[in-house]
């Protein structure tokens, strides 16, 4: 897709109203990144995480998260119906 904006007087562009919806950057917080890339502006869409969510989103803790899905879906996991049966296989 390909479209022409205007740049404003103060540098500013309006993104269009269905590539905001389309990209969520019409969600509280969202930023876009730019990037120059051969002589090519680049726009990445980003959603801010809030700060006491943000160890979720860290490379150690979502190569823990992949680990812990896989072993999962290998058999290598449990589930219970009770805390109290949970607590039972701790022991």
């Amino acid at each position: 897709m390909s479209m022409l904006v205007s740049v404003q007087n103060r540098g500013t562009i309006a993104i269009p109203p269905a590539i905001r919806r389309t990209y969520h950057l019409d969600e509280d917080g969202a930023q876009v990144e730019i990037i120059e890339e051969d002589g090519r502006l680049v726009l990445i869409p980003k959603i801010a995480v809030d700060a006491a969510s943000a160890w979720f989103y860290t490379a150690d803790w979502q190569a823990k998260e992949r680990e812990a899905s896989a072993a999962y879906a290998a058999g290598r996991g449990a589930s219970y119906s009770t805390a109290e049966d949970f607590i039972a296989d701790l022991s």
